[in-house]
């Protein structure tokens, strides 16, 4: 690629700032982006997965998007699977040690996350990584020469590490190792930069700090916000059932995006589609002004999401089921809605009847539900040993006049 073929500097670093909340440091940045046009050689974005779970959620796509952002300019995004950190555990806001995976866990679930990711970037301008191609190699020796490099004063810098240390809460040796790996992975690939999420401040700042005693010249280190979950408080984590998956049947991921509260819709409008700060804050203003009713503008965030994942037939597949199943003329004008924690086993439906008043017992439950008389969402079951998933926003219905909305959060 010629050097002139990659857009001016200035617009290039408007591009990747926006929406970035921490940029250490945005002159190392501009002068790498400079040498690069010279050069006509494009920079190495590292970015790194740990596969700890099988599916890519939405969460995962505003970092995503950035990678996505540095590849139209012309970059080259090295997409790093982790599946020799998974083996340890990131530490990172844990009160406790981290389970490592089994290895079959982690290859089942790094195939998946690679068949995904390229749901959001470019797969000609992706080079895919696993991280024990070059850790598995680096023995005893390079280990000890790698921890050499950072001291423990250091690493209880990190807020969960000395929360725990202070408190008297056990952190394995092994866990201080977890950042240095990650470093290392900088070092193996020569990063001109690392982006992560603001949780990840910390790791990134060590294999900005590593790469020096191997003779590089430290990398960027880019973050992006962490999104919220549908709950609208806790981080957007397939273990606290608050998420929505990339791959998520159409209905599901629908159903989800419209759970979620109005003043969430402007974060995700913000942080999820092209629309930016600028377009979530105008949102906001027309939904105060009365020109734009917050339900219509959440079935067009839903919709929008939805087809830039799926496409445009899963789009209409999507909301032409919500709407059927929430049409205000089907349905009475008032609905109980009975809230539920996210966290736990998903219920099993016939306890869950009883429990909300729907049946006077799960026994009674179990024979409405046998006799075809109970709908979820809008759809009849008739399995007695269903159960709920434990996310999102549900629909009970038993027989034609008794209603209950269900929140998990």
């Amino acid at each position: 690629m010629a050097g002139s073929s990659f857009p001016p500097v200035p617009e290039q670093m408007e591009r990747l700032a926006r929406g970035v909340v921490d940029l250490t440091t945005a002159d190392e940045l501009e002068r790498k982006l400079e040498r690069s046009r010279r050069s006509g050689e494009p920079l190495r974005i590292k970015v790194g997965f740990d596969p700890t779970a099988p599916d890519i959620h939405l969460g995962h796509t505003v970092l995503m998007r950035k990678m996505r952002d540095f590849q139209i300019l012309g970059h080259k995004v090295v997409y790093v699977i982790g599946d020799f950190t998974a083996s340890i555990g990131d530490p990172t806001g844990r009160s406790k040690t981290r389970p490592a995976l089994t290895r079959e866990q982690i290859l089942e679930n790094a195939r998946t996350y690679t068949e995904q990711a390229f749901l959001v970037l470019d797969r000609q301008r992706t080079e895919t990584r696993f991280n024990s191609e070059w850790l598995e190699k680096l023995g005893a020796s390079g280990m000890v020469r790698l921890a050499a490099t950072y001291t423990v004063a250091r690493m209880l810098e990190r807020r969960d590490f000395r929360e725990r240390y202070e408190a008297g809460i056990p952190i394995s040796v092994h866990e201080f190792l977890y950042p240095l790996a990650q470093a290392y992975d900088s070092v193996a690939l020569e990063a001109d930069v690392e982006l992560g999420g603001t949780d990840q401040l910390f790791n990134l700042n060590v294999g900005r700090d590593v790469m020096p005693s191997y003779g590089l010249e430290p990398q960027v280190v880019m973050t992006t916000p962490l999104l919220e979950g549908t709950d609208g408080v806790e981080k957007m984590s397939k273990s606290l059932g608050n998420y929505v998956g990339l791959t998520d049947a159409p209905h599901d991921f629908f159903g989800k995006v419209m759970s979620i509260s109005d003043e969430l819709m402007y974060r995700w409008y913000e942080l999820l589609t092209d629309e930016g700060p600028e377009g979530a804050a105008a949102l906001r203003e027309a939904v105060d002004q009365g020109r734009v009713h917050p339900r219509d503008a959440k079935l067009q965030l839903a919709e929008t999401l939805l087809r830039m994942y799926q496409g445009a037939e899963a789009a209409a597949e999507g909301r032409a089921h919500f709407e059927q199943v929430f049409s205000r003329r089907e349905l009475p004008d008032e609905i109980a809605l009975h809230e539920l924690p996210a966290a736990g086993e998903p219920p099993w439906l016939p306890k869950l009847l009883a429990e909300t008043g729907l049946a006077k017992s799960s026994s009674e439950a179990r024979r409405l539900i046998t006799q075809g008389a109970v709908r979820v969402d809008g759809e009849r079951v008739t399995d007695v040993e269903a159960r709920i998933p434990r996310q999102g926003e549900h629909l009970l219905q038993v027989g034609k006049r008794r209603f209950l909305r269900i929140r998990f959060g």
